[in-house]
């Protein structure tokens, strides 16, 4: 039986956690600082085993405009059969900024509820949600699957004789589950002939011909649909619409092709339209790209039938990018494409070898087995931790005058908080794995260097020395060459030194350039023995040191120094930050 929606009297409000810049003002565009979302919600989202005198509650990030909150903002639907009274008081309290929405009635047991909250819900200034949002609770133990919205809706009438009908369920789905068996679209009696296909939440059916001008239709998700679990749905959700007489315009082509891999990080994307289509409805709303929920800036333009977006910067290599042409994209008759066109493509692997996941050590700007010392100087450590396993905390001296800013200090014998010698432990067990890790790399194939790098430019790759290896007479230049993710490793068997001299940065050499959008944090030494940063150089990346590190007066660092066995000295006026 066909899953009914009701419409409540009073609400109950969450909205995705997704901040952004621009938040939308009726049609507009405004930048107030601040995007109306909600911070959490109780009971919390997939929660199973809610009592059924649940009061249901959501607190926003800011105070909302109770007149945007209407039956008409939300759509409630169960995967019980029949309708349930779902009528309830709703209070909002503007400074907390929490509704809460007590219904007249028990809720059922054993059901699933789906809540659908439209974008039209506001803050004070007008600002719009920016998405709908579903949230999903059980009374009983497992969440069913359910169907919580299609397009075309049901009802419908006027349908595009080329559209692409979806169903969005209100979790993700088991795809071997969803096929031309269970996702059907008929013509009374009589199958469309079709493919089905599934993405994120949603599933598609697309007719193989064109659909009969002024028909009525009929969709049908059956309960053989599964969610990833293997709970089928509760019952078949069936739905009708009607089509109309126009063929909408749609999108032919595009470069890069659906899936497509090895993208390279200059490409500007395309769409080739069927028709000519409206200039003025091809914009950075109807035309975007994403990776995951992070929007890529970029302008976009349109000549003939082909749009075209070209991203402000280059794209990140290693990375799957999302794009999308949304149905507010319109021929000059003002007919929009029938459907969101949305297809994906991953751009080539980072250049230079694989990086080393540094995991909990992370979280450290200098660690160290025996000590940590500030021999002199007003030293600084931004953003990052500073620890010392086994040693124990006597062996962090200097500190003040030295200090942290945005980090704290650890020792293996600090017995507040709780946890933190198991913390050291595996920061240190981390700092092993990234060690070995780094000193084995093999691919690519390395690069053999020695002596002085100074003057010298490298580009992304595995570097290994079989002596010392030093940076003197000349900076070294580490040139990405547009790739931000670009990666190098350097193997160094012996000690590893940079040479420098006052005033900073050093105007005689030992320091270490990014160039073509390298970072810091992509930058692995891995050093045999110790390290020594010279006097007023500048220095970039993560040292790996399995014995010691010294950082020489007015020496600074982008990066993390981190001693396996040994001890980190700033001798005087040290900076670190965080790469």
């Amino acid at each position: 039986m066909k899953t009914k929606r009701l419409w409540m009297t009073s609400v109950a409000v969450i909205f995705l956690a997704v901040l952004i810049t621009n938040c939308r003002k009726d049609d507009f565009v405004t930048i107030d600082g601040v995007c109306p979302l909600v911070i959490s919600t109780d009971p919390a989202n997939l929660a199973t085993g809610v009592p059924l005198d649940k009061i249901i509650t959501a607190t926003f990030n800011e105070q909302m405009d109770p007149e945007t909150i209407t039956p008409e903002s939300m759509i409630l639907q169960s995967s019980a059969k029949g309708l349930q009274d779902l009528s309830g008081s709703l209070t909002y309290d503007g400074n907390s900024e929490k509704m809460s929405f007590k219904p007249n009635a028990k809720l059922l047991a054993g059901t699933t509820y789906s809540v659908t909250i439209m974008s039209t819900v506001k803050d004070l200034t007008g600002n719009a949600l920016q998405e709908d949002y579903v949230w999903t609770f059980s009374t009983g133990s497992t969440l069913a699957p359910m169907v919580i919205s299609t397009d075309p809706a049901d009802a419908a009438t006027n349908v595009f004789l080329n559209k692409t009908v979806t169903a969005t369920f209100n979790q993700a789905m088991d795809p071997l589950s969803l096929t031309t068996t269970t996702v059907t679209v008929k013509q009374g009696v009589t199958p469309v002939a079709g493919t089905v296909s599934y993405s994120g939440t949603t599933v598609s059916f697309k007719p193989t011909s064109i659909l009969t001008s002024g028909t009525l239709y009929t969709g049908t998700i059956t309960s053989g649909a599964k969610n990833a679990a293997g709970t089928n749905m509760a019952d078949d959700y069936v739905w009708n619409f009607t089509t109309g007489t126009v063929a909408a315009p749609k999108v032919n082509s595009t470069d890069p092709l659906n899936l497509a891999t090895g993208v390279a990080l200059n490409k500007v994307v395309s769409a080739v339209f069927s028709e000519a289509m409206d200039p003025l409805t091809i914009t950075t709303t109807s035309f975007t790209l994403m990776t995951g929920a992070t929007p890529v800036a970029g302008t976009v333009n349109y000549s003939g039938t082909t749009a075209t977006f070209t991203p402000t910067s280059l794209l990140l290599s290693g990375n799957t990018y999302t794009a999308t042409i949304t149905t507010d994209a319109k021929n000059p008759a003002g007919i929009p494409i029938a459907n969101d066109y949305v297809w994906k493509f991953s751009t080539g692997a980072p250049l230079g070898p694989v990086g080393v996941d540094l995991k909990s050590v992370a979280r450290f700007g200098i660690i160290a087995g025996l000590g940590v010392s500030n021999q002199a100087g007003f030293s600084e450590i931004h953003d990052l931790d500073v620890g010392i396993s086994p040693g124990p905390r006597t062996g962090i001296v200097g500190f003040p005058p030295g200090i942290i800013v945005n980090g704290a200090f650890y020792a293996s014998d600090d017995v507040a908080p709780a946890g933190v010698p198991a913390m050291l432990t595996q920061a240190k067990q981390d700092l092993t794995d990234a060690y070995l890790f780094a000193a084995n790399a093999t691919a690519p194939a390395p690069v053999i260097i020695a002596g002085d790098q100074g003057g010298k430019t490298l580009a992304p790759g595995l570097y290994k020395s079989t002596s010392t290896l030093g940076i003197q007479f000349g900076d070294l230049t580490l040139d990405a060459q547009g790739d931000a993710n670009a990666v190098w490793i350097f193997q160094i068997a012996a000690e590893f030194t940079t040479v420098g001299g006052g005033p900073f940065p050093s105007p005689t050499g030992g320091n270490v350039i990014l160039s073509g959008g390298a970072q810091a944090k992509n930058v692995f030494w891995q050093v045999t023995s110790s390290a020594i940063i010279g006097d007023y150089t500048s220095f970039k990346g993560n040292i790996l040191a399995l014995t010691s590190i010294t950082m020489g007066p007015y020496a600074k660092a982008e990066g993390r120094m981190l001693a396996r066995n040994g001890s980190v000295v700033l001798t005087s006026t040290n900076i670190i930050t965080k790469p």
